[in-house]
């Protein structure tokens, strides 16, 4: 549901990310949440930005189909350094690997977004963001990771909370790298008919 005078409509978030929820809940809409189960399992040669995107649809296809009614949003990050594709840390030494990889140069960012809607129609599109991380040691990586802060979220770190101390600035989509591109989002709601205007969502 939505403000007043919207048409109303359900939305739903597939995804358990607080982040997603917590950007959502910026915008000012009402919305529930229900994870899709499915499995994040890069295809041998997908390239980044494909298996993400991929993913995505299949999570907004999966909660959509019991929802038809319903706009279903799917969406997956991962990011990705010289060609290879960092996702949840396993552990709290991959973590620190991860962050060591990174540190003092650039990697990019891959967020797909998928909207379902009308019995299984799918929208889709990915967004890319190139990030520089500051120079740091394994002291820093250690103290972040043992925040707690990192074991959830793709590269293993979070530039909304204290990750942002490790990052030396952004070429892109800051949303992205949360894991919502927003102005992609209210596209790909407009391809399927719907408008945002502050906090409503109403029929194009």
């Amino acid at each position: 549901m939505n403000a007043a005078g919207a048409s109303p409509v359900a939305l739903i978030l597939a995804s358990r990310s607080p982040r997603r929820a917590a950007l959502l809940r910026q915008l000012g809409l009402r919305f529930e949440v229900e994870p899709a189960d499915v499995a994040e399992t890069r295809h041998d040669g997908e390239a980044p930005g494909a298996f993400v995107e991929r993913l995505a649809r299949e999570k907004a296809r999966v909660v959509g189909a019991r929802h038809p009614d319903a706009l279903v949003i799917g969406s997956d990050t991962t990011v990705v350094v010289d060609g290879n594709v960092l996702e949840k840390p396993r552990d709290a030494m991959d973590a620190v690997d991860m962050l060591l990889r990174l540190q003092g140069r650039e990697h990019t960012v891959a967020t797909g977004v998928a909207v379902a809607y009308d019995a299984g129609q799918v929208v889709s599109g990915v967004e890319h963001v190139r990030v520089r991380f500051r120079a740091f040691d394994r002291t820093i990586a250690q103290a972040y990771v043992d925040t707690g802060e990192p074991m959830d979220k793709a590269g293993a770190y979070g530039i909304q909370g204290y990750g942002a101390a490790l990052v030396d600035g952004i070429t892109g989509d800051y949303f992205a790298v949360m894991g919502l591109p927003i102005v992609l989002l209210l596209n790909l709601l407009r391809e399927l008919g719907w408008t945002y205007t502050f906090g409503a969502l109403t029929r194009a």
